[in-house]
């Protein structure tokens, strides 16, 4: 519920860079999706590498698949190849999703995972993974739609607070219904033979688990000075983290969100 409010200041802490790795399996992902669209000789680009675990698993599928990422973060870029420093078929480099140094159409297949939602220019930056995309090659999309922001039964105040800090932040870009834009993204790029998933991702139902918990703990604190901007008083940034984590624990509410996977080809 208070996810929105927090965006520029969780983006560049480490601690939530580690916490959400923790919350991905690198090789259950990539067997999930990625491992049906690999091919021996492939390059393969992913756009808002982060950490680099990702692209580290989709190389090891096959000795011959080469693979690059690209961060705007220089810390999380310097992380990416520390992680993959004994793997030589990888590379990362620090830029823009929305203009990348790459020229055009020199990957087979291009993916970007919970990165769409933070980008101002949305069309842009699907339009220049298409670019760098060879003809016949694949570009997959994946992102969130809720952002857990979807509740029942419903706190009015909590509800307010969510809505405040998705006004706050809807001048940067950062959109929590993007999921579902995806498809439509994809076609207006030029993609063909859509593919669409729809699955349910958070999904709280009934008291939190204590290891969950722990999570919305560490990210409510992480997201504190944020969300102190936003409501203008610590003290009330405070209160909204512990009737949000009270809202958690109670046994008959549920809370959730969707992941929307769309894969497309480039014509040729």
């Amino acid at each position: 519920m208070v996810k929105a409010a927090t965006i520029d200041y969780i983006m560049d802490d480490p601690r939530e860079a580690a916490r959400l790795e923790a919350k991905v399996d690198p090789e259950a992902w990539v067997q999930k999706y990625m491992a049906r669209h690999i091919a021996p000789g492939m390059e393969v680009l992913s756009v808002g590498c982060g950490p680099g675990v990702i692209l580290g698993a989709i190389c090891a599928l096959h000795p011959s698949v080469r693979g690059t990422g690209i961060d705007i973060s220089p810390d999380r870029v310097t992380e990416a190849i520390r992680r993959n420093r004994d793997n030589p078929r990888t590379r990362f480099v620090c830029g823009d999703a929305h203009a990348m140094q790459f020229p055009a159409e020199s990957f087979d297949l291009v993916y970007c995972r919970m990165l769409l939602q933070y980008l101002q220019k949305k069309e842009r930056a699907v339009a220049e993974l298409v670019r760098v995309c060879r003809p016949g090659g694949t570009v997959l999309l994946q992102d969130l739609d809720g952002q857990l922001l979807w509740h029942y039964p419903e706190d009015p105040a909590l509800q307010r607070a969510v809505e405040k800090g998705v006004a706050a932040l809807g001048d940067t870009g950062f959109d929590p219904f993007v999921g579902r834009k995806l498809f439509w993204l994809a076609r207006k790029a030029g993609l063909e033979n859509l593919r669409v998933q729809v699955e349910c991702y958070h999904l709280i139902a009934g008291k939190i688990t204590p290891d969950v918990l722990k999570q919305w703990e560490l990210k409510l604190e992480i997201a504190r000075p944020q969300m102190t901007r936003i409501f203008g008083d610590e003290g009330e940034a405070k209160e909204y983290s512990r009737r949000f984590l009270e809202y958690l624990n109670r046994p008959d509410t549920l809370t959730y969100s969707t992941v929307f996977t769309v894969t497309g080809e480039k014509p040729f």
